[in-house]
């Protein structure tokens, strides 16, 4: 099994490779900029087909490379069903402010509890709404991607339309702070003082929400 997280682009986003390297298929979430470096890296972990673009929500930060990755691998962009008329809807000053090329549709849409497969790895969705509507985190064997929800000692930010503080903070409680403690979380952005946690470091420490 290959992960891999790579900052990218001038937003701190943090973009993940996973792949199976007995299958040589991959997916990538959030690949935000850079699509030919990273396809670079996966070749190099021996992952020579990328089947899905995985968008952990619509935000232009994190889809402003889905057109060149989809250019350039013909995998399918999965995204939370309530995310997905956003995800194509980007507002042109938006797209100008970010330099960001809009994204294509989704082609395929998820909801909580679905399964994204890739090889023989199982991403679980885990519906985590309050930053965006159609928020979602990946849980796989002990790691959790988080997108901008849950970040090293801070959250997602709830000032954007379609945002809510009280939903993000049931989201964390009742979706993230159950899983196991163990359980290395993967965020959207390199904002914190590491680039991963785990959910107990979270739930005991995390200053805006504390388990």
């Amino acid at each position: 099994m290959v992960v891999k997280q790579y900052e990218v682009g001038n937003f701190s986003v943090f973009c993940y490779l996973i792949g199976d390297e007995e299958t040589q298929e991959g997916l990538f979430i959030d690949p935000a900029d850079n699509a030919r470096g990273l396809l670079s890296e996966a070749k190099s972990h021996g992952l020579n087909k990328i089947r899905y673009i995985v968008n952990t929500h619509s935000h232009v930060d994190h889809i402003m490379g889905n057109a060149e990755m989809k250019k350039l691998t013909e995998a399918k962009i999965i995204i939370h069903q309530e995310d997905a008329i956003a995800l194509s809807r980007t507002p042109s000053y938006l797209l100008e402010m970010f330099g960001a090329t809009a994204s294509p549709p989704a082609d395929i849409t998820v909801q909580e509890g679905e399964v994204i497969q890739v090889g023989n790895i199982k991403l679980k969705v885990i519906h985590t709404p309050g930053h965006s509507p159609g928020g979602m985190s990946l849980y796989f064997d002990g790691m959790v991607f988080t997108g901008d929800t849950l970040f090293v000692g801070s959250v997602g930010r709830t000032d954007f339309p379609g945002s809510s503080w009280d939903v993000l903070e049931q989201s964390i409680r009742k979706k993230l702070y159950v899983l196991p403690g163990e359980t290395v979380v993967f965020p959207g952005h390199n904002y914190g003082p590491t680039p991963t946690s785990t959910i107990q470091y979270e739930r005991r420490h995390n200053p805006f929400v504390r388990g």
